[in-house]
């Protein structure tokens, strides 16, 4: 049945009214608040997690291993009370603070989908991989060009200003490479090859014209510049403990630089502790008029009230609270009249790895612990399709030192065994997939119709799979790394599928999606809600594919775009 709660706060309406609200804190919730704040829009950011503030909220930003309990590592009892979270990339004792646990957080699976999820103030930000390359021109045509997923609305040449915007306030480090696949972007300068990743780089483009392992392309201050240090941001110290939060904001997230920066301009409000409920809309306005929170804590239902709203609750929540809010102009969920909202689902196929051994430099190493990897950009079904599957892939690398393990000595304690195992060992190499996935109506989440959180808010029901296509792209990775390592030197050569299901990734895009057409999509070019145009969703759910560049780069992309549009239309008086 439709929601037709009553307005809750008739008398404190004036003090709950802003120019624009911004549901999550994210990457795009953050850029979101830094746009409409420096365009003069009194602005509320709505976040569902505690408050954490850059620097006085990373407890263990500077902490040694052994001033943790268990040097890091997690209990078998923590192990046991959060099985899925704790399959989170860079999850342990050092982190998990800025983690959801299991059991706060439940959600229900028709198919095997681990959701990754961090509820604070700035949310993923603080926990991402931080891998920023922009798509190309093949990626915003290939859906429609090989007939695997609708048009995109927007051009890669629409949104280039736009990756430069955000790439030069939010330092993104990388070399200008003048790959087709890859564009190149406003670079700091990049993490430098280490010497044996120099040999194979030649290597690889001697051996192979398609091919390109490049410096990667990340949110990592190599270099501050002033618009960062104005940000009170300074250089990547390069001790690769990112997700503790850094206390030099040397790399980019929400709190150490659009919320803060934001927050300066007198115009941001932040609120934590909001579960957002719904999205309120006024059908004789026909449009939306604000957001209804509980608040975590006390359970009191609120409201807030806007001209824009700009959802960012991450993928899923952000399809969860657009379903949820019903009406008798949207029954279905909010501008869901063509039935799709919550459809089209997609993720990044991470599955296949492959690595060996490397002879030789044993004369040689490298400083410093860099917090980045190589990449190889995609090189299958570009300007034609070269493969039996649709979509393509780019791989993360790289070449590292072991450290001996003092297996062949007679005893294993002692100085001798000490300094045996201290000595460097071999040289070895690793390569792993990021691949695109197909958009499928099957893939969908919806919100059950009996089981709901502390909150009263129904839960989250996924149901999102692997097919035939994403198989043979594995595949096919597997089988050209393998031959390429092997025709570059590397030895001992494995493969591996680790079989994760969608989710893990924690790429999750769609249900919202772009599009020309209203009766194929949510949204239209400007991320604006076909049928509720004061409605803007910019993170993930509004992706129309996944592409396999690693997306949040896009998302921060679009969210400025979005926004500076949006006040441009306020200010005609269109919305």
């Amino acid at each position: 049945m439709p929601q037709e709660s009553p307005n809750l706060n008739t008398k404190s309406t004036p003090q709950n009214t802003f120019d624009a609200i911004v549901i999550g804190s994210g990457i795009s919730g953050g850029w979101a608040a830094k746009e409409l704040c420096d365009l003069g829009m009194k602005t509320l950011v709505l976040e569902r997690g505690r408050n954490v503030v850059h620097l006085k909220d990373y407890p263990t930003a500077t902490m040694k291993p052994w001033e943790f309990p268990h040097r890091g590592q997690l209990t078998e009892k923590f192990l046991e009370e959060n099985p899925l979270i704790t399959k989170a990339a860079g999850f342990d004792e050092t982190t998990e603070h800025f983690f959801i646990k299991d059991k706060d957080h439940p959600y229900l699976q028709d198919k095997p989908f681990d959701w990754i999820r961090g509820y604070q103030v700035g949310g993923k930000s603080l926990i991402w991989g931080r891998a920023c390359p922009r798509w190309s021109h093949f990626e915003f045509t290939a859906p429609a060009r090989y007939g695997y997923g609708i048009e995109w609305p927007i051009t890669y040449d629409e949104i280039a200003p736009w990756y430069s915007h955000v790439e030069i306030f939010a330092g993104i480090c990388g070399n200008r490479d003048g790959l087709e696949s890859m564009p190149d972007g406003e670079y700091l300068p990049p993490f430098e090859f280490n010497c044996v990743e120099k040999d194979l780089q030649k290597k690889i483009q001697t051996k192979y014209k398609d091919r390109y392992m490049i410096q990667g392309r990340w949110a990592q201050l190599t270099q501050a510049k002033p618009i960062h240090i104005q940000q009170g941001r300074s250089s990547c110290q390069a001790r690769d403990l990112c997700m503790r939060g850094c206390p030099f904001g040397g790399y980019f997230s929400s709190n150490s630089s659009t919320l803060p920066w934001a927050l300066k301009t007198g115009n941001l409000t932040i609120r934590p502790y909001s579960v957002v409920h719904s999205i309120i809309y006024d059908e004789k306005k026909g449009k939306a008029t604000g957001v209804r929170i509980i608040d975590a804590n006390t359970k009191q239902t609120v409201e807030y009230f806007a001209r824009i709203i700009f959802v960012n609750a991450s993928a899923i929540n952000t399809n969860l609270i657009l379903l949820n809010s019903t009406s008798s102009r949207f029954p279905n969920g909010l501008g869901n009249d063509n039935g799709l909202l919550g459809k089209y689902i997609c993720h990044h196929n991470y599955r296949g790895s492959l690595g060996g051994t490397i002879d030789g430099y044993r004369d040689v190493y490298y400083y410093g612990r860099r917090p980045a990897e190589s990449m190889m950009a995609n090189f299958r079904n570009l300007h034609k399709q070269d493969t039996d599957f649709v979509g393509g892939y780019m791989a993360f690398m790289g070449c590292f030192r072991t450290r001996e393990n003092g297996e062949m000595m007679d005893e294993h304690i002692g100085a001798a065994y000490k300094d045996a195992i201290s000595e460097a060992g071999g040289w070895g190499m690793y390569i792993y997939m990021q691949g695109e996935t197909v958009p499928k109506e099957t893939n969908h989440v919806t919100l059950s119709k009996t089981e709901k959180d502390q909150w009263g808010m129904p839960l989250v029901v996924t149901n999102v799979g692997y097919d035939d296509n994403d198989e043979k792209l594995l595949k096919d990775f597997l089988t050209q790394s393998a031959e390429m390592l092997d025709n570059i030197g590397v030895k001992n050569i494995y493969q591996y599928d680790n079989h994760w299901a969608p989710g893990r990734d924690i790429h999750e895009m769609g249900g919202a999606r772009m599009g020309k057409d209203p009766k194929t999509s949510m949204l239209n070019k400007w991320n604006q809600m076909h049928h509720c145009q004061n409605v803007f969703v910019t993170d993930g759910a509004c992706m129309t594919s996944t592409a396999n560049q690693s997306p949040s780069i896009l998302y921060m992309a679009l969210t400025a775009r979005a926004a500076n549009h949006a006040v441009e239309e306020l200010k005609k008086g269109n919305l």
